[in-house]
């Protein structure tokens, strides 16, 4: 098959639209940045690591295995085999780009254990500068690369799409909102995850579920929404976003206090501070709904060593007027990582021909109801090589037509007073009835209050944050049972009967919204 002469498109700069950038190579690819690169995007926030079976003790089926339990029985087999056993050769790629992971004396990867895990298999850089370590060494290879086109500051508006097939891009300048339509038959989205929408957060700004809204409106299925991860431990000490301390500090031994020196993760779960996250999330929630307070005492565990071991925390802990060594440290559950998105095959193709999705982004079912630590960098990695694989059969294709009409300029940088008003009331709903537990009826109010500024005219950035969140609360509404990190206290108990995934277009969502029924779920 010929090559186009047309670009590939990749939106979004963080670890996932960075890899793909430069795995396209040789082929032209534009890369869509809505901030100067290596600026406001989550892969540079993660501190904990990336999961891979490296030690003569562990093996991908038992990384497997821990995944697939994680997942509360409802994750996509292959993809999680895809992942396990794909991960050393991500770790091996990553490496081979300039990343340095931690080693020991004798020169092996320095693994560390987390949350779930049943072997030591993290590994990190700079103990808690993962993210930060491998943005420096793709980005060094991405500006430094010819046939990579960076557009820094410019965001995607619309997806040209006809007959389902993507056939061009109209990006917007972020500051002087000046249109331009890029012609291509091959776009990957990498804008990571939604966790902005929810008032407490890890997330940076940018979070906000952009290309969940984009793609969605283009006609592609989306999958698993109502899974949202909630990390149990962000620094309580009222900052948005609440400041991230790494469940490697729980693998350290750390414990879990509230004010009375009560450890209460062990009557809750056998494996205490390092059962799934969506348990100690909840504990500790539900600390707090009970009129105490939960800390992370770190001063056993790590102790002197903090600020050497865990720089980044220790770093955030101090700004915060905070001595983890001396202190134990004022956590909260915040929203962390989103398992749904843009359901994708194993090679990364979205519903919409010609749009692939990586990274948090994407739905490949590997994480199910919920994700295993560490296994949000390995997905991206390794779906990132096979979905950019399959651009590269595909992206010749007929000539593009040229669009018949232009979208209207989005409103990005500038939203009126009533807008901020607007985005803080979702974030509010979405903390408040979308979040670490739900019901029926807080969810059913957060569909009304959503429903109604869906009617409203909004600014482009808020508009998306309406959309998505309207789709997670309804996925949420319809799954009447509790599963992995979605917890219904109306239905506490997981069913058999929905041991399965949620898979549905916009479309549909909006037409059962528009027929009032009863609690009938729309058959995709």
């Amino acid at each position: 098959m010929t090559h186009s002469a047309h670009p590939i498109v990749v939106i979004g700069a963080g670890i996932a639209g960075l890899t793909a950038a430069l795995r396209l190579v040789p082929n032209p690819v534009i890369l869509v940045a809505n901030a100067p690169i290596g600026q406001g995007v989550a892969s540079g926030w993660s501190q904990g690591g990336i999961a891979a079976a490296l030690s003569e003790h562990d093996s991908p089926v038992s990384h497997q295995q821990d995944t697939l339990t994680a997942a509360a029985g409802i994750a996509d087999e292959n993809a999680v085999k895809i992942i396990t056993t794909e991960a050393k050769i991500a770790i091996e790629y990553l490496r081979e780009v300039g990343v340095t992971f931690d080693r020991t004396e004798n020169n092996d990867y320095a693994l560390s254990k987390e949350a779930a895990h049943s072997h030591a298999r993290i590994v990190r850089v700079a103990g808690d500068l993962t993210g930060p370590g491998i943005m420096a060494a793709l980005q060094r290879l991405v500006l430094t690369t010819p046939e990579i086109t960076v557009k820094s500051g410019w965001q995607l508006v619309e997806l040209h799409v006809q007959n389902n097939r993507v056939h061009g891009v109209w990006l917007a300048h972020s500051d002087t909102q000046k249109l331009e339509y890029i012609p291509t038959n091959a776009v990957i989205m990498a804008t990571g995850g939604i966790g902005y929408l929810y008032r407490n957060t890890s997330n940076p700004s940018t979070a906000c579920g952009e290309g969940i809204a984009i793609a969605a409106k283009a006609g592609a299925v989306l999958a698993d929404m109502e899974f949202v991860q909630f990390h149990p431990t962000t620094l309580a000490v009222g900052r948005d976003p609440s400041p991230l301390a790494t469940e490697a500090l729980r693998g350290e031994g750390a414990h879990l206090i509230n004010e009375l020196g009560e450890r209460f993760m062990t009557g809750i779960h056998p494996d205490a501070e390092l059962a799934p996250r969506d348990v100690v999330a909840r504990a500790i929630f539900n600390q707090y709904q009970s009129g105490h307070k939960a800390f992370l005492d770190c001063r056993s565990a790590i102790g002197a060593d903090f600020a050497k071991k865990f720089p980044k925390v220790f770093s955030l802990c101090q700004e915060a007027g905070i001595d983890p060594v001396a202190s134990p440290i004022p956590v909260e559950p915040a929203a962390h990582y989103h398992m749904g998105g843009i359901a994708v095959n194993t090679a990364g193709q979205s519903s919409v021909m010609g749009l692939w999705a990586c990274g948090e982004v994407a739905c490949t079912g590997a994480h199910g109801a919920n994700r295993l630590a560490s296994n949000s960098l390995l997905e991206a990695v390794v779906y990132t090589k096979r979905a950019t694989h399959d651009v590269k059969k595909y992206r010749a294709e007929n000539p593009l037509p040229i669009p018949s009409a232009t979208p209207a300029a989005p409103e990005f940088t500038e939203h009126t007073a009533e807008h901020k008003i607007i985005e803080l009331r979702l974030r509010d709903l979405m903390r408040d009835y979308v979040g670490v537990i739900r019901d029926g009826k807080g969810l059913a109010f957060a569909i009304k209050q959503l429903s109604e500024f869906y009617r409203e005219s909004l600014s482009s950035r808020v508009q998306h944050m309406v959309d998505v969140a309207l789709l997670v609360a309804l996925f949420a509404y319809w799954r009447e049972e509790s599963r992995g990190s979605h917890f219904r206290k109306d239905f506490p108990i997981a069913k058999t009967a929905w041991q399965k995934r949620q898979f549905f277009t916009q479309t549909q969502c909006l037409d059962w919204l528009k027929q009032k029924p009863s609690q009938q779920i729309p058959k995709a």
